[in-house]
């Protein structure tokens, strides 16, 4: 492969920035170069990089998002690729290869040494999403037999080549998880005893096919450090490590937020997504939201004749649909949260409904007053509403009940259908369910219309 490959060289900077490069580089901190890191452009982040100290360079490149740190790679010449490509750990590494092109991916594994590229290779097996995506198959391992002495000695011996040391994990010759030692219990215990009578046989694991929300979810629930990874025998497999599981809840958050916005998860930082890229992943759901709201011109063309009879109904359109609209985005956004925090299972719609359906009719009902006592003040200082305005005021009230209590259960329960077909649930975003709200608000409150103003105004 050509170190000059389009798709990941980049030319060197002209002198337009390089003041400001150099300065980052000689002058400050290595947290201030991380705080200007996303305000550079591909070019100035490169020749930053090399300028720095190798002492320093190290632990920076460790600190990058796998897309920096892809970026870097395939900026670099073969042999300095080769250098900071065997640096990473095998979990890392193998989210590196992840997130390059797939015909480049077979070249990053070639440059690790034998044993870590079968280590990254039985990562790669898994999805990314996945606990075996995550983890580490380097941990601190230790067989029941043996005493604390002979365990404190093989892992000191060990340690260099561990992800971590968090806790040691009793195995036996099937590699079978036993059960789990803290250090804290190991270095407090008596040096005769052995690892089998100090283990804890009860502990928290997670499965290697295992969501990475659900492992996120069992690190804030038993406040871990580390958590054991098995296979379907228990056999251990691997360690997913706290901070492997912060980046996990960082990406799931902003990935969760854009959508809840109306948008398609963006995939870099958004001051480096090209302009057209951030174009397609806005414009598709724009479009979307655009087509339906198309129906609400359609439904308030169905109207028509109602409104022409009584204009006096078309000032409060902008007031009802957009009351809907909100009541169904507070239920979906926290709906959706409760979620993604394990608070809410699919099993539970029942219990969200019910709950929802007081909820609505309750605030539908307050807005519905307030609603309401607008009108009647209007109409005492301006005669605003003409002779049927007490009828004018009716409707709206329960216009706004109806349509809050419905925008309220639609919010809520749009989550736990795309959740049951197999879609992310915030893809049940506010503008979407806000959307759907709009056309149907405005067949309630004409239909409430026609029932309550009949034989007046209409």
């Amino acid at each position: 492969m050509s170190d000059h490959d389009p798709a990941f060289s980049y030319a060197l900077p002209d002198n337009r920035d390089m003041a400001y490069v150099e300065h980052i580089t000689t002058t400050s901190s290595l947290e201030e170069l991380r705080a200007a890191w996303d305000t550079l452009d591909s070019t100035e982040r490169i020749t930053a990089f090399k300028e720095l100290p190798r002492e320093i360079a190290d632990d920076f490149f460790l600190g990058l998002s796998a897309t920096d740190q892809r970026e870097l790679l395939f900026a670099l010449a073969e042999g300095e690729r080769r250098i900071w490509m065997r640096l990473l750990a095998p979990d890392d590494a193998a989210d590196v290869i992840q997130h390059a092109p797939l015909a480049k991916r077979e070249h990053l594994l070639d440059l690790l040494d034998p044993s870590t590229r079968k280590e990254v290779s039985a990562l790669l097996a898994y999805k990314e999403d996945q606990a075996g995506g995550l983890m580490s198959p380097r941990f601190a391992r230790l067989r029941p037999e043996m005493t604390v002495d002979e365990a404190i000695t093989y892992l000191r011996r060990q340690a260099g080549g561990l992800e971590t040391m968090y806790y040691a994990y009793a195995v036996d010759a099937d590699q079978s998880l036993l059960g789990v030692v803290s250090f804290r219990d190991l270095f407090s215990s008596r040096r005769e005893q052995t690892v089998r009578q100090i283990m804890r046989t009860r502990f928290v694991a997670a499965t290697t096919d295992m969501d990475q929300e659900a492992v996120a979810r069992l690190f804030a629930q038993h406040y871990l450090l580390a958590i054991p990874i098995v296979d379907a025998e228990n056999r251990m497999q691997g360690i997913v490590t706290v901070d492997d599981i912060v980046g996990v809840v960082q990406r799931e958050a902003g990935e969760d937020i854009q959508k809840i916005g109306g948008s398609e998860a963006l995939d870099e930082p958004y001051l480096r997504i090209g302009f057209f890229k951030m174009v397609r992943k806005r414009g598709g759901w724009l479009a979307a939201l655009f087509l339906g709201e198309m129906l609400t011109a359609t439904a308030m063309g169905f109207f028509e004749k109602e409104i022409a009879r009584a204009i006096v109904l078309a000032m409060f359109i902008p007031l009802i649909i957009s009351s809907g609209g909100n009541s169904g985005s507070q239920a979906t956004t926290l709906v959706i949260r409760a979620m993604a925090l394990g608070e809410v299972g699919l099993h539970q719609w029942w219990r969200v409904i019910r709950r929802e359906v007081g909820v609505g009719a309750v605030l539908g009902a307050l807005l519905g007053v307030i609603g309401m006592v607008r009108i009647l003040v209007w109409q005492a200082f301006g005669q605003a509403y003409g002779e049927h305005y007490l009828l004018v005021a009716l409707t709206v009230a329960f216009s706004l009940l109806g349509v809050v209590l419905f925008g309220t259960i639609t919010g809520s329960m749009l989550p736990f259908i795309l959740r049951r077909v197999g879609v992310d649930p915030a893809s049940a975003s506010a503008p979407f369910v806000a959307t759907l709200v709009d056309v149907t608000g405005l067949v309630i409150y004409f239909s409430i219309a026609s029932v309550v103003l009949r034989g007046t105004l209409l």
